[in-house]
């Protein structure tokens, strides 16, 4: 399953009306999208969304299509066996990995976890984490507290999930010398640019020399409000899936590693205007006006 974010764009008439279907071939062409996994290493990984900068990308795209390589973390070198930061959640005996996720005090905290206002519940207890595109960062928490959680997706711009979970991690930092130290127990919050379900839970954890990273109690919550509206259009307005007009579709555009966000299609359509615009024939032009922005999984 391979997910990215696809903007179809059309104008309300063509002079040679064509049924609007999902561009497959364009979606292929755009490359696989970089799939994300939150870091298990750092208490805190704050992405910085710059939706200025995203609309830019999106109106120069129209022309030109450069590849833009995904940004990494820097990585930060540690001394070998160095202490990590305590966690706030409760430990597991026997300290082994499977008796963690077995663990019921873990279900019972993410069973009787409150929903959000705001927010439907996705999906409950997994030991899974989301992993995916449109990731928007990472924060530990003192609790597992899915107000805080949702309050931070809510200062995050185009933030629409959160998932919540308790992680076991290393209390030092697994090193030849101390290849399988004792656990220690945090509360994880990541942040999502757009909606998660169970099949976006594939994180199953990852082992640090030794040591079994895994998860536990991971509750996954998804905003119930629209995006924001956009500047020059109406809505927008969720729908049940894709469209097929049998008119006026102009083309696609393929983003493979951008979150939903409806105002990088409006700067694409608008463009696309622009573009059609300055080629006219005769001054006669194809302009945008709707847009569908939709993440298929395929």
């Amino acid at each position: 399953m391979r997910s990215t974010l696809f903007l179809a764009l059309a104008s309300i008439a063509a002079a040679a009306p064509r049924p609007q279907g999902l561009d497959f071939q364009e979606i292929d062409a755009a490359g696989t999208p970089t799939i994300v996994t939150p870091p298990n290493d750092i208490a805190t990984d704050k992405v910085k969304y710059d939706t200025g900068a995203a609309q830019a990308s999106a109106s120069a795209a129209v022309v030109a299509d450069p590849a833009t390589p995904a940004t990494k973390r820097e990585v930060q070198r540690r001394d070998a066996c160095a202490s990590q930061p305590a966690g706030s959640g409760p430990t597991s005996s026997p300290d082994t990995d499977s008796n963690f996720q077995q663990d019921p005090q873990y279900d019972n905290i993410a069973q009787n976890a409150p929903t959000p206002q705001g927010y439907s519940l996705s999906f409950s207890d997994l030991k899974t984490s989301t992993e995916g595109i449109g990731y928007m960062g990472l924060y530990t928490l003192t609790s597992y507290d899915t107000i805080k959680c949702q309050q931070l997706c809510d200062a995050a711009p185009a933030c629409y999930a959160f998932n919540i979970y308790l992680e076991r991690d290393p209390s030092v930092d697994p090193a030849d010398s101390c290849p399988n130290p004792p656990s220690t127990v945090n509360y994880k919050c990541t942040l999502w640019g757009t909606q998660i379900d169970a099949s976006t839970a594939t994180n199953q954890g990852q082992w640090r020399n030794q040591f079994h990273v895994v998860m536990a109690g991971s509750n996954g919550y998804n905003k119930n409000a629209p995006p924001p509206a956009t500047n020059g259009f109406d809505g927008p307005v969720e729908l049940g899936g894709a469209i097929n007009a049998p008119s006026g579709y102009i083309g696609a555009k393929v983003y493979p590693n951008q979150g939903v966000d409806p105002s990088v299609c409006a700067a694409a359509c608008t463009a696309q205007t622009a573009y059609n615009k300055r080629h006219a024939t005769n001054g006669v032009y194809q302009p945008c006006n709707c847009m569908l922005d939709l993440v298929p999984f395929v």
